[in-house]
């Protein structure tokens, strides 16, 4: 599966984490390791998933010796089993020994979030509805994170406060005008104003008496946050009836959102309720790495 990876984006986190761990060299390793030894390590998946990060794990080693030999066995979203070998490296022991960790950090959670992102994908196949993350990520792994998602089959929200426009209800509170009529048109008029064009606008929805100034206020998505999917279900054809009486051949359609207190358990009723997408933090923020071994020969 191709997703579209920047190493170059990736840079300073990767310099960071070397540094963090290898700092001025791995101490036990250069006592004990005798200098030209060369080995072989093994990459293998020691439990079912998907697999992201393979391109990371190839970036981590070059930085560390650029005459390590990486070779992966399979492609990034590729599905494995226990006992998958997933790829190997080439090279000076010492070397090795100091990527090993490295390596795993990177590949390990970056596939485990691409797996839990596969579980929700897979759940709710079938209809129509796309997983999506959110800004639930760890500092400075956004860029990584959101592009395991992508290889795990969901889709990215905006990446960060500065490339979609979200009208939220604290934004609202904040200027004590939530219960005014019309003030959704006004803050989107607003909005359009002084962003650039194509940039989206979103709001945001708790109460089924806010969506027609949503509507008429001509924004690119709604988001429906912590509804139950019978709610949600109503709110969808609310939108829908209010585009129809407002005639077709406009050629753009409000796109839906769920959000809020959304589980592998209960995903597939939201996905049934008509939205168009599901945001998940939980498929960064509380992934569980997958277990993924290096083992040197």
């Amino acid at each position: 599966m191709q997703v579209e990876l920047d190493l170059e984006k990736i840079r300073d986190i990767v310099q960071l984490a070397i540094k963090e761990d290898i700092g001025d060299g791995d101490i036990t390793s250069k006592i004990f390791i005798p200098d030209g030894s060369e080995t072989k390590g093994m990459l293998i998946a020691k439990e079912a998933g998907i697999v992201a990060g393979l391109p990371v794990a190839g970036y981590v080693l070059s930085q560390i010796d650029e005459n390590l030999i990486f070779t992966s066995n399979i492609e990034d979203g590729s599905r494995v089993k226990k006992g998958t070998i997933i790829g190997s490296v080439k090279g000076l022991t010492l070397s090795l020994l100091s990527a090993e960790r490295l390596v795993l950090n990177f590949l390990q959670r970056l596939s485990g979030i691409a797996t839990a992102t596969n579980r929700f994908a897979e759940k709710i196949k079938g209809y129509g509805t796309q997983i999506m993350d959110t800004r639930k990520t760890a500092p400075g792994w956004r860029y990584l994170e959101k592009y395991a998602v992508r290889v795990g089959g969901g889709i990215n929200h905006r990446m960060g406060l500065y490339d979609q426009i979200l009208i939220k209800d604290n934004h609202l509170k904040i200027m004590g005008s939530e219960k005014e009529n019309g003030v959704i048109s006004r803050l989107v008029r607003k909005a359009r104003e002084q962003i650039e064009n194509g940039m989206l606008i979103e709001v945001e929805v708790e109460d089924l008496c806010q969506i027609k100034d949503v509507v008429d206020a001509g924004v690119d998505i709604i988001l429906f946050d912590n509804m139950e999917p019978s709610k949600i279900r109503e709110a969808v054809d609310i939108v829908r009836e209010i585009e129809k009486n407002q005639g077709a051949g406009t050629g753009k359609s409000i796109l839906t959102e769920a959000s809020g207190n959304i589980t592998i358990e209960n995903v597939e009723e939201y996905a049934d309720a008509g939205v168009d997408r599901i945001s998940v933090g939980a498929i960064t923020h509380s992934a569980r790495v997958l277990d993924i071994s290096f083992d040197i020969s």
